[in-house]
């Protein structure tokens, strides 16, 4: 993610930012990555801390995915909401950078229904992430940093964040979106699978017997059915991609890599996983450093790599039409 400089004094921002520390209103463009001061700014600024700018109606590219909101008549499902439309927002830097919802992108955008377990009619329900043809429901009560690490525990897992939930579930909206292309779906099955295998026979198999990753898998969850995998995959190459993106930002560079191409502009997938695993191999480092845990426990091996590479050709659009 890019820092790019407040307009009055021209120090580095992050893109989340409300008011520049020299005390300047900001409103962020999110297709030019650029803050300016005078811009219509989103509906939402007010209630979540949205800072981008407004779209065609009231509210930005990003507020305008969203079609449900959690009950806010729940107190804390207002807090949930302002992070999980943070944790959006950031996801879908990542996706203008390469093309994505933007102007020129004629294809479907996802809607987004945003659930709380805790309801004012109903008391607490079951709220399962998922997609279902353009549509992603995430569950906002995962934003809550305690919560997701104590489910990060029951179910044995290393990493676990909403901006990894997000990520996640728009890879299957992107599949959704991509397999409407039969060179895509060819591609796609000679290395993940066939993905019309029984979706919800694989994945009670997968929960009563999981599997390790391998070399083949980033997680034991993508072992379960190939449209996890893709997810999943999709997932940690947008990771991978900010990463880089974001080391790049912050002035930082390592001897291997001193510097060239911006990460979202590079083409060849295994130059960008060198340089993106050097990052996270420091990043790790420093973290042990600090009795820290690593941020990315992951080993990517060949399998993995070929994967990320046809995400990352059809992602840039070095595929054929998205």
């Amino acid at each position: 993610m890019q820092l790019p400089p407040c307009p009055v004094c021209g120090q580095p921002i992050h893109p989340h930012t409300l008011v520049c520390p020299c005390g300047t209103e900001l409103v962020y463009l999110p297709e030019q990555g650029i803050f300016v001061t005078e811009a219509r700014h989103c509906g939402n600024r007010a209630q979540i801390g949205c800072n981008w700018q407004a779209a065609d109606g009231p509210l930005c590219l990003s507020c305008a995915m969203t079609e449900t909101v959690p009950d806010l008549v729940i107190l804390e499902n207002q807090t949930l909401w302002a992070e999980t439309e943070r944790a959006k927002r950031l996801a879908l830097h990542g996706f203008l950078r390469l093309g994505w919802f933007t102007a020129a992108d004629t294809g479907a955008r996802p809607r987004f229904h945003l659930l709380a377990e805790q309801t004012s009619m109903q008391g607490a329900v079951r709220v399962i992430m998922a997609h279902a043809d353009g549509e992603v429901t995430l569950n906002v009560a995962e934003a809550d940093p305690a919560l997701r690490a104590a489910r990060a525990k029951d179910m044995d897992e290393d990493f676990r964040s909403m901006v990894g939930h997000v990520r996640h579930e728009m890879g299957h909206f992107v599949f959704w979106r991509l397999s409407q292309n039969g060179a895509f779906l060819g591609a796609f099955r000679s290395l993940f699978g066939d993905e019309r295998a029984d979706y919800a026979a694989a994945l009670e198999a997968h929960h009563a017997n999981p599997h390790p990753a391998g070399p083949d898998h980033i997680s034991s969850y993508a072992t379960a059915h190939p449209h996890e995998d893709w997810a999943e995959t999709f997932a940690h190459l947008m990771h991978l991609l900010d990463l880089a993106d974001s080391f790049e930002a912050a002035g930082l560079s390592l001897d291997a890599h001193p510097g060239g191409t911006p990460a979202y502009q590079i083409a060849d997938t295994e130059a960008l996983i060198l340089r993106a695993g050097d990052i996270v191999i420091a990043l790790n480092h420093l973290n042990l450093s600090m009795g820290l845990p690593v941020p990315y426990p992951f080993v990517l091996g060949p399998g993995v790599r070929r994967k990320m590479a046809l995400v990352h050709a059809w992602m840039t659009g070095r595929g054929s039409y998205q």
